[in-house]
């Protein structure tokens, strides 16, 4: 049975709505105005919410707009006894459903009620379908190795909860995977994971791009800007490369995190905001803190948990997995046959200094599987990995790349040879 909830100061209306409502077999709850409202809507869940705009204490396009904080997905249909084009545009820029002049009509009520819940229906499959999709692109986290294993139970013990995280790691360790799988095994998969690459966005951008900004607040803000910890709302926010924030910048998520509002730049108004923080970095904190480049008090906020992902050189008993698994995801990229790797080829990608970790590991993958021949050999590993993954004390590693005087060179050899390889499997 379908829940509506009635906010209007006018008892009569009320009980007019409550009487045809419950006679259509929905079951009513009522409240006199928008605080009790937002309340209500905290506790329990609603399929529509019908409101009036001009009420004490708080009228009901403030309401509309706090609802599509805490009830996003809640479909709300205004009425007014004051109705006017204006108030009925900005309603509906605020979110809500549809609006409908008092005295209502109770046939357009009921067929309005409806078209909102149909809709409501079909918002809410989408995300499941998002949810799913999401999910299938989301990679594994491949290894068996005791850094792993205990990475994989760290998560299925924190996700479920609302402690933050500071993941910790090397470039290319897999960190951004780590925090989106705490993400999908949270109660918030359902919403949306925002991330933000905070070494990627320049000092003076990042608290507009976090918190947003109001048209006017600087020259090139020309229209509202909604800031990530907007976006992601009901959601996580996942702040990677966090060592690189600015000293401001983090004062303000501080803020943030204490008070969970944020205030856009050049705006005055605080808006509630219920986000779950995820950081990341390649830096030690700590040793930023005593240069004084990092707030300790942030650094207490988001260090609930610690999560350190371990260098590939730390886990090469899991390389073999992880070949694989490159192996399958990059040949079915490509539509062509599975290669298979020979024992001496995977034990030499075993013996390399992986300074790029899992992600140059992926790139040597692809360039085997492009280059070699329907088996990888220990040969292939010898003469295609780049020169900077050459393990320090092993043998010498000859390679193609010394041939070629430019990348554009390069370039060709490999689409020549990938193109011959295409042709010879009939791809």
């Amino acid at each position: 049975m379908a829940k509506i909830l009635i906010v209007d100061d006018e008892a009569s209306i009320r009980r007019t709505l409550r009487d045809i409502l419950e006679y259509e077999k929905y079951e009513v709850d009522e409240t006199k105005d928008g605080m009790e409202c937002l309340v209500k809507l905290k506790k329990e869940k609603y399929d529509v919410v019908i409101m009036d705009i001009k009420m004490p204490k708080m009228d009901g396009i403030e309401a509309l707009e706090r609802i599509q904080l805490i009830a996003p997905d809640t479909p709300v249909i205004m009425i007014s006894g004051h109705a006017n084009i204006d108030s009925a545009v900005e309603a509906v820029k605020k979110g809500a459903f549809d609006f409908i002049s008092k005295p209502p009509d109770l046939n357009r009520m009921l067929i309005t009620i409806r078209n909102a819940m149909d809709k409501a229906s079909l918002v809410i499959e989408k995300k499941v379908l998002q949810r799913k999709v999401a999910k299938s692109k989301t990679q594994e986290i491949i290894g068996e190795s005791e850094a792993i294993t205990k990475i994989n139970e760290t998560i299925e013990r924190v996700a479920p909860t609302e402690a933050r995280v500071l993941i910790t790691g090397k470039n290319g360790t897999g960190k951004e995977l780590v925090a989106r799988w705490i993400h999908e095994k949270s109660p918030r998969a359902e919403y949306p994971i925002i991330e933000v690459n905070c070494a990627a966005i320049p000092a003076e951008l990042i608290e507009s791009e976090l918190f947003g900004h109001e048209k006017g607040a600087f020259t090139s803000a020309v229209k509202q800007r909604i800031g990530k910890f907007e976006q992601a709302n009901g959601g996580t926010l996942f702040l990677d490369e966090i060592g690189d924030m600015s000293l401001s910048a983090q004062a303000k998520v501080l803020r943030a995190l204490q008070e969970n509002k944020i205030t856009r730049v050049g705006g005055e108004k605080s808006i509630t905001v219920n986000v779950r923080v995820i950081a990341a970095t390649n830096k030690d904190l700590r040793s930023e803190i005593r240069k004084g480049k990092f707030r300790e008090d942030l650094y207490h906020r988001l260090a609930v948990i610690i999560v350190n992902v371990p260098t590939l050189n730390d886990r090469k008993d899991d390389i073999p997995l992880l070949v694989d698994h490159f192996n399958d995801m990059i040949c079915d990229e490509y539509g062509v046959p599975k290669k298979k790797f020979k024992k001496e080829a995977m034990t030499t990608l075993q013996e390399i200094d992986w300074s790029g970790n899992i992600r140059e590991l992926r790139n040597v993958v692809e360039r085997l599987i492009i280059l070699s021949a329907d088996t990888v050999s220990k040969a292939d590993v010898l003469n295609y990995v780049v020169p900077s993954s050459r393990g320090k004390g092993s043998v010498p590693f000859p390679n193609i790349f010394e041939k070629f005087d430019n990348v554009d060179e390069l370039h060709d050899f490999i689409n020549q040879a990938y193109s011959k390889y295409k042709s010879d499997v009939k791809v």
